[in-house]
């Protein structure tokens, strides 16, 4: 994806704190652009541009599938989240971020915890994700799970012509604070869930909380003979090498950006009858929930918003089957459609 592609990135360096992030804005027709910081230590700078430009435009679709009035940007940060983080390095990231006078707005996202957002909210009022003591929504991966488990219902129903989980094998990748809550909801309707994760300490947590999950390796996830792949973790982990693996007849996950080629991957997947769950369709709700933040929180309007994923979902598996276009391709035009309208009509941000 080539930067021309986004009304502007910034690059955000300070030697002092040991800083170095990038924060894109995709598209702001629809409103500020609202979307998540992101902290991981990519090899290097370009990694981090590709992921931030591909993040910050699937905000953009996110928010119009969703209907909010918000537009599509995104942050990373480069560095180990387990050990580089410091109070002063997230207040100068704040400072950036309180540069762009409103147009962006972060939240937390992987890497990422309420403190950082506490500490970024020491220069920035343009921050959600808060906790509930300073008036905020607190953690949005609840809602982010409820609404993955809401499309995952969807795609299921699409592809076995119901939504019944009851003895459907559903593989986890990913037992983040996403997959985690996943995993409750998916055991809950009855499923047998497969969980992994590079983290044994995480894996641990949630085996402890649920003795019914089966724990496998890393390298096993994708060859499993599942029902349902649901990655959650980091994206691309469908590609020209793992395609030929897959044994499920549907994919439905929190991670953004699963498809490594989004044209190449989305066709094939169509042709080989997996079912897709583009994942900025099932994904929203926690923009969802930040956007509840803004307006003044409730929870339960929040969550009902997330349910309406379900029936979003279905409309685009039922456009993707009537124009035999992938589905993919499907959310891609319903979300340019939103925001092709009232950037004509001369309306919005």
């Amino acid at each position: 994806m080539k930067v021309h592609d986004h009304e502007e990135v910034l690059f955000c360096n300070d030697s002092i704190t040991g800083l170095r992030a990038i924060i894109a804005l995709h598209d702001t027709t629809l409103g500020p652009a609202l979307g998540g910081t992101r902290m991981w230590p990519y090899a290097s700078e370009a990694d981090a541009l590709e992921d931030v430009l591909r993040l910050s435009r699937g905000m953009t679709y996110k928010s119009s599938l969703a209907g909010l009035d918000l537009g599509g940007g995104k942050a990373v940060i480069i560095g180990d989240p387990r050990t580089d983080k410091t109070e002063a390095m997230f207040r100068r990231f704040g400072r950036f971020v309180d540069s762009l006078n409103g147009r962006y707005i972060t939240a937390e996202d992987v890497g990422m915890s309420l403190t950082e957002m506490v500490n970024i909210r020491k220069e920035t009022r343009n921050v959600v994700g808060l906790p509930t003591t300073m008036g905020g929504s607190g953690d949005p991966s609840p809602v982010t799970a409820f609404g993955v488990f809401c499309g995952l219902k969807a795609a299921a129903k699409t592809a076995y012509g119901t939504d019944d989980l009851q003895k459907r094998k559903v593989a986890v990748q990913g037992a983040g604070n996403v997959g985690h809550n996943l995993v409750g909801h998916l055991l809950k309707e009855g499923a047998t869930v497969y969980l992994t994760d590079i983290h044994d300490d995480k894996l641990a947590a949630i085996k402890a909380e649920h003795p019914a999950v089966n724990l496998v390796k890393p390298d096993e996830v994708i060859g499993l003979d599942v029902d349902i792949y649901s990655p959650c973790a980091l994206g691309a982990t469908v590609n020209d090498q793992t395609l030929p693996l897959l044994k499920c007849s549907v994919i439905a996950g929190a991670a953004n950006n699963q498809l490594a080629d989004e044209a190449k991957h989305g066709r094939a997947l169509m042709e080989k009858g997996i079912v897709y769950a583009p994942d900025f369709l099932i994904n929203a709700g926690g923009i969802i929930n930040c956007a509840w933040e803004l307006r003044g929180y409730n929870s339960k309007a929040a969550y009902a918003q997330a349910e309406e994923i379900y029936r979003t979902a279905l409309s685009i598996f039922k456009r993707s089957e009537e124009e035999n276009i992938p589905t993919y391709l499907a959310a891609n035009q319903a979300a340019e459609q939103r925001v092709r309208s009232v950037r004509e009509a001369g309306l919005g941000f």
